[in-house]
């Protein structure tokens, strides 16, 4: 069945980023060392850690800001930090273009994505194809759920105005492919833009 509405996972499948340069240059502009920023935003690798936290939305960027500066006991400019924080993306192109591609031949697109609301400002001012292409931005810090809970997903479906078996999906991460199937929604995983684009076809969407 063709799709009524296509959803994609922004990392790794429209921009490739990197935690590690993340955490190396919040460490530079807070003047401590690398691991005092793991052990404080990723002390166990679970979405208790406070990373996770502020991508569900469940802190403010100025609350981030002051956990930070209490967390490392630094006092680092918050713009210069932000930066740093953000800095860290880069354009998968051929999948840029296809979504540019598909939005001129007419097809509604959406970014369905954990990520936070430092980052996301930086994304949208950085790579104006997430403006220009998408039509809704499905966001974790927006909708307080992040993939694979079902609650995002809900939120997806009920923004396109569409059944969620009516909407495609792909993401990197397979636990989030798979918790979108478990709800109904036609998802594959992303392994390059060239397998995409013919997932896309057998579903009868051209561009």
């Amino acid at each position: 069945m063709k799709p009524k509405f296509l959803y994609f996972d922004l990392g790794n499948v429209l921009v490739r980023f990197c935690n590690d340069t993340m955490v190396r240059q919040m460490a530079e502009v807070a003047g401590i060392r690398e691991d005092a920023v793991r052990a404080a935003a990723f002390p166990t690798g679970t979405p208790d850690d406070i990373q996770w936290q502020f991508e569900c939305g469940r802190l403010t960027p100025d609350e981030y800001y002051a956990w930070f500066c209490e967390a490392t006991n630094s006092s680092p400019d918050r713009a210069a930090l932000e930066l740093a924080c953000s800095d860290i993306f880069a354009p998968i192109d051929a999948s840029l273009e296809l979504v540019t591609a598909l939005a001129a031949a007419g097809h509604r697109l959406g970014i369905l994505s954990n990520t936070n609301a430092v980052h996301w400002p930086f994304l949208t001012s950085s790579f104006p194809q997430l403006n220009e292409a998408f039509e809704l931005h499905v966001t974790s810090f927006g909708a307080r759920s992040m993939k694979p809970d079902r609650e995002i997903y809900d939120q997806a479906a009920e923004r396109a105005g569409c059944e969620l078996g009516e909407l495609f999906f792909t993401d990197d991460r397979h636990e989030n492919v798979a918790g979108a199937v478990a709800v109904g929604i036609d998802a594959v995983p992303f392994e390059s833009t060239e397998q995409l684009a013919g997932e896309l076809r057998r579903r009868g969407v051209a561009w």
